[in-house]
């Protein structure tokens, strides 16, 4: 059945259109069109002056809904990951953090066969960890991070085909050649908790570290060891002009003054938002569910508050999180659609609302909450004002 959506502002690769229509049938967008005369035979949607912006591609999140990745079972990645959907996230990458290689082929397994059926918003599987420098893991991974093996990672990456990302930090032993064997095999590898410097940075990105996980957390900037001063990661990372980052914009991981600083110094086209978001993300609740972590100030914190351990956020809260860091809306839904997509090789039918591509569809209200999703043209979540 063919969907005109109808009466709203449409957020497009050239920019706004104020008069228009966006036209979908069998999951996909069959047009992008200036006209908003009713078609016969069409399903009309009036959004009712409100935004029609391409639905967020979440590539770092650890869960949400109560359920945690690693806990690899069917009802955890679909909750998690429907949870995220209801926010605007149509396409995702769950991320598992530091674990036993059992549990990543275990992950592995699952997220191939979720991934099969038809129009899963399942794109993927990231890997953050176990490959970690035990001084920047923190508490959170104490026992989990190893020292690179280069016959686990392989056996792994030759068991699946739908691992995507593996985050790592690049100045263990062993971390470019494991790079250089990702990159080739078109996997996204990302540098995470690191201390690397200038020199160390520029060899990884050459390596194929292209990315930077949760750019400024858990990583140090410009610094002193007794009386000179060194650049840190986040001023190598700057200097690495074709290095992309991604930011944990949920109002508290990273202040306004950052956001805006990495938005000006890397660009729409090199930052991307996400949540890192825990598993008590959109559950409502105060307590974590882990005895590890606490709930405080909206954000997750290691237990000791020592340090952040995560968000609770969702990805509709990052784009908020942007425009009022003084950002233009069109850059933060950029940031939260195309770059993803682009990084993540989706863009082809992902990341924007355009023809053929796959219909991923939002309607935001004026205050930028959600109030529909359209994922692969199918209606997951709507506000009643919309059809009534």
């Amino acid at each position: 059945m063919l969907t005109q959506i109808i009466n709203g502002r449409i957020f497009t690769p050239q920019g706004w259109l104020n008069e228009g229509s966006v036209l979908i049938r069998d999951g996909k967008i069959l047009e992008v069109t200036n006209c908003d005369l009713a078609l016969i035979g069409a399903r009309m949607i009036d959004a009712k002056g409100m935004y029609i912006v391409p639905g967020f591609v979440c590539m770092h999140a650890h869960g949400g809904g109560g359920y945690d990745f690693t806990e690899c079972t069917p009802e955890a990645f679909r909750t998690a990951v429907h949870t995220h959907l209801k926010y605007g996230a149509t396409s995702i990458f769950p991320t598992l953090s530091s674990s036993p290689f059992d549990k990543l082929h275990q992950a592995a397994a699952l997220c191939e066969q979720l991934m099969q059926e038809p129009g899963s918003p399942i794109l993927g599987l990231h890997i953050e960890g176990p490959y970690l420098n035990p001084k920047m893991a923190g508490s959170q991974f104490s026992g989990l991070v190893k020292e690179i093996e280069e016959k686990e990672y392989r056996e792994l990456i030759e068991s699946t085909r739908c691992i995507r990302r593996w985050d790592a930090s690049p100045e263990l032993p062993g971390a470019l050649e494991m790079a250089r064997y990702l990159h080739d095999h078109g996997i996204l590898v990302a540098a995470s908790h690191t201390e690397a410097e200038y020199d160390g940075i520029k060899k990884a990105y050459e390596a194929g570290f292209t990315h930077a996980a949760h750019f400024y957390n858990a990583m140090p900037g410009f610094h002193k060891r007794r009386e000179y001063k060194y650049e840190g990661t986040v001023e190598s990372v700057y200097l690495t002009d074709g290095m992309t980052i991604e930011l944990i914009a949920d109002g508290i991981h990273l202040p306004s003054t950052i956001l805006r600083l990495a938005y000006k110094l890397k660009g729409v086209e090199h930052t991307c938002l996400v949540t890192d978001a825990l598993s008590c993300a959109a559950t409502g609740s105060k307590e974590s569910g882990d005895p590890h972590y606490i709930i405080d100030n909206g954000v997750c914190k290691l237990a000791d508050r020592s340090a952040l351990a995560g968000s609770i956020a969702t990805s509709d809260v990052l784009v908020r999180t942007m425009v009022k860091a003084g950002i233009p809306l069109g850059d933060a839904l950029r940031m939260s659609s195309e770059t993803p997509a682009r990084i993540m090789g989706v863009f082809d039918r992902k990341g924007s609302l355009q023809k053929d591509k796959d219909a991923d569809i939002l309607i935001l209200d004026k205050e930028l909450n959600i109030r529909a999703v359209w994922q692969a043209g199918r209606l997951v979540e709507e506000a009643n004002t919309l059809f009534t």
